[in-house]
């Protein structure tokens, strides 16, 4: 008999998408003790968290042979299945028992469906959308609305643990997390809108926008996101840490939801156009404080780093 408890096996994780908030979230688990496999279709991504110590494959299905976990950090609905189910689907390769854990934003009927094609083949799906944006991925800070069944769960407890400050478990069936993001991202967006209609509103007055900020921010009219958004307005800086496009998608999905249950949204169709013209303006690709760019193009007002439109 030993003479020391053995210990237990290292746990081994995949980590499909090394954007911002994957590569953050590999991190997070690599300090944890988790031995982690990253992949991306971007070559640069890739490089990059292989110079930071992690490793790499150069195929869906090589990340995730051994992984107990994967972690697929895409875009969207689409890209999660074809992750699973597409050319070089990993459904085929993950390991008997594996769980993966579905971090894209996507319509709750969506998550359903993927959860059963998966479990059908005797492997867990955990539907676990996140919230924090790149930094709180970089810490193990995020935020997780997962729904999943007890057994994706256990499974996942580990990188649950490691990617995350809070994780809220709120039923045992995939859609349900899906739906807590939606009504994340509504807030969100509608929220983004608002600030930037006001700071730029603001700007129009020739109010110092300085002076408006350290103002709202100290009295009832504050949120969340002005008070982080506005900041990239202040700077003239909008380097993308959140894009356009992601509520150009987020807000679509929330409208369509809406429309079939006949709910109305009409703060999200405003915004969800606000984010349509800055998109077709050419910003999708910019940072979502960009509203605030687009309201001054269709005001004459001047942010800081602009100059006014006076077409």
């Amino acid at each position: 008999m030993s003479s020391h408890a053995e210990s237990p096996e290292r746990v081994t994780a995949a980590v499909i998408g090394l954007g911002s908030m994957g590569f953050g979230m590999a991190q997070s688990m690599k300090r944890a003790g988790i031995e982690v496999v990253g992949y991306d279709i971007t070559s640069a991504a890739v490089e990059r968290f292989a110079a930071e110590g992690g490793r790499s494959a150069n195929t869906l299905r090589a990340a995730v042979a051994n992984a107990d976990i994967v972690v697929s950090v895409v875009v969207n609905a689409a890209q999660t299945e074809a992750v699973l189910f597409g050319a070089d689907g990993i459904s085929a390769a993950m390991k008997p028992g594996a769980v993966f854990v579905s971090s894209a934003t996507m319509d709750p009927a969506i998550a359903r469906c993927l959860s059963e094609q998966l479990e059908a083949l005797g492997l867990h799906y955990l539907d676990a959308p996140i919230s924090g944006g790149a930094a709180r991925a970089a810490k193990g800070e995020l935020t997780i609305m997962a729904s999943g069944s007890p057994q994706a769960f256990a499974a996942a407890r580990p990188a649950l643990d490691a990617m995350a400050a809070k994780v809220y478990e709120l039923g045992d069936a995939a859609g349900t997390g899906a739906a807590f993001k939606m009504i994340n991202q509504l807030l969100a967006g509608v929220h983004i809108a608002a600030a930037c209609e006001a700071i730029t509103f603001a700007a129009k007055q020739g109010l110092d926008l300085d002076r408006v900020y350290e103002v709202i921010t100290a009295s009832a009219g504050n949120s969340w996101m002005f008070e982080n958004r506005v900041p990239h307005v202040l700077a003239g800086d909008y380097t993308p840490l959140s894009a356009i496009e992601i509520f150009v998608k987020d807000l679509g999905i929330v409208q369509d939801m809406a429309r079939a249950e006949r709910y109305p949204v009409p703060l999200v169709a405003a915004a969800l156009q606000m984010y349509l013209a800055a998109s077709g303006a050419g910003m999708g690709r910019d940072d979502d404080s960009s509203l605030a760019r687009l309201y001054a193009q269709l005001s004459g007002a001047k942010l800081p780093g602009q100059e006014p439109n006076k077409a």
